[in-house]
C-alpha cells in the first residue's frame, strides 16, 4: 500500500510530462506533412559521381553491353 503513495503521483508526473511533449511537437509543426515524407524514399537522389549520371550529362548512351564488364 505505501508503494502506491510514490507510483500514482510518479505515474501521474510521466502522463503529464507526455502530453507536454505532445502539445510540443504539434505546435513545432512535426505532424503539419505526413505523406511526403513516405513519397520521398520512393524516388532516387541524382548522384553527380555516378556513372549513368555522368554519361547522360555528357550526352553518351550507354547499352546493357557496355554497363557489364566482361568477367575474367
Amino acid at each position: 500500500m505505501p508503494a502506491l503513495y510514490i507510483m500514482i503521483p510518479v505515474a501521474l508526473l510521466i502522463v503529464g510530462v507526455a502530453i507536454y511533449i505532445y502539445f510540443w511537437a504539434v505546435d513545432s509543426g512535426q505532424y503539419d506533412d505526413l505523406d511526403s515524407p513516405a513519397h520521398s524514399i520512393l524516388f532516387d537522389d541524382q548522384d553527380p559521381n555516378h556513372q549513368a549520371g555522368v554519361d547522360e550529362a555528357s550526352g553518351k548512351v550507354r547499352t546493357s553491353a557496355q554497363e557489364k564488364p566482361p568477367h575474367e
